[in-house]
């Protein structure tokens, strides 16, 4: 199952959760760039609990290189598919975090859930050599917080089936728990000080991201997080939107509605629709001209129910304007 996107819209854009994503990536790029000294840089800067357990080797190491890899190991990632898997999920599911919690909150919230994953795996695997290295755990407290604040919204997830795309809209708490679920499976069947993928950080993570997240709820916002709301407030709405058309008795038309802002509204404004189409969905490009109106309906022609081998009725689209 790959996530495309949920169906909240965020009020602001997440220029924490970017700039976030833009420090995984600048820091991908440094490590690439170590060459031959690559498994020293991931030894130094990654989490490797063997560093605080064992007096033979934490003797090797400042108090500085010792406490900073808490903080370093969740931006390294061990390849580029590790990166992009990481940073997807972040995207999806960060901004929605960061415009509940405010930037700033937002930021500390989500450095500490990287920290409690790390002790997690810390404490789980006190003597491994193994360096952990990732913002998966981190994320995963993203995605904690997202289970508890948005448990009903909806994951549109594309499936595939023998090449085929499949969209499916699969609700959240149901698609966040499978994952939990996995984790847990994966870590119980793992052995002690194994290496590979940091399970207990996920589950550490997840599960601290929910604690952190009812704390952090309880903090008031400051009043450089509410300037930074209003300069960052959206003028658009989600360019992909998963349309439910209706019909009513044996006419073969259907209706749905797309929803813009008003800036698009007077502006005009590009949509990806994803329509329901046999078995599947299909997504279909919309055009909302300049200077439409609210309840205006916008024909998609061919997309209603068949009417015989030959015709179908016709989609129409209402415009709504947030």
């Amino acid at each position: 199952m790959i996530p495309i996107r949920d169906n909240i819209r965020s009020r602001t854009y997440p220029v924490v959760n970017s700039l976030l994503i833009a420090a995984n990536v600048l820091v991908y790029l440094i490590q690439m760039a170590q060459g031959p000294w690559l498994d020293r840089f991931i030894f130094l800067y990654g989490l490797v609990p063997a560093r605080y357990s064992i007096p033979e080797v934490s003797a090797h190491f400042t108090f500085v290189e010792q406490a900073l890899p808490f903080l370093s190991f969740m931006f390294l990632h061990g390849g580029f598919w590790h990166l992009l898997g990481n940073m997807w999920f972040l995207y999806i599911f960060g901004d929605n975090v960061e415009d509940n919690l405010g930037p700033f909150r937002y930021l500390v919230f989500y450095l500490l859930c990287g920290l409690s994953s790390g002790l997690s795996h810390l404490f789980i695997n006190f003597h491994s050599q193994i360096p952990t290295v990732g913002a998966s755990g981190a994320i995963a407290g993203v995605m904690g917080a997202y289970f508890l604040l948005f448990p009903g919204s909806r994951i549109l997830t594309v499936i595939p089936i023998f090449f085929i795309p499949y969209f499916i809209e699969i609700p959240a708490f149901f698609f966040l728990g499978i994952w939990f679920l996995i984790q847990f499976i994966s870590a119980a069947g793992t052995p002690a000080h194994g290496g590979g993928i940091a399970w207990w950080a996920h589950i550490g993570g997840f599960v601290f991201g929910m604690i952190l997240l009812k704390i952090f709820q309880r903090l008031p916002a400051t009043g450089f997080s509410r300037e930074v709301r209003r300069k960052t407030a959206k003028q658009t709405s989600h360019r992909l939107q998963v349309i439910h058309p209706v019909g009513s008795g044996e006419e073969p038309h259907l209706y749905g509605t797309v929803t813009i802002t008003a800036r698009e509204a007077e502006e005009g404004a590009h949509k990806i629709v994803n329509i329901p189409w046999g078995y599947q969905k299909r997504p279909f490009r919309v055009t909302i001209p300049a200077g439409v109106q609210a309840g205006t309906y916008l024909r998609l022609a061919g997309l209603g129910k068949r009417i015989d081998t030959e015709r179908r009725g016709d989609l129409f689209l209402k415009v709504q304007i947030e």
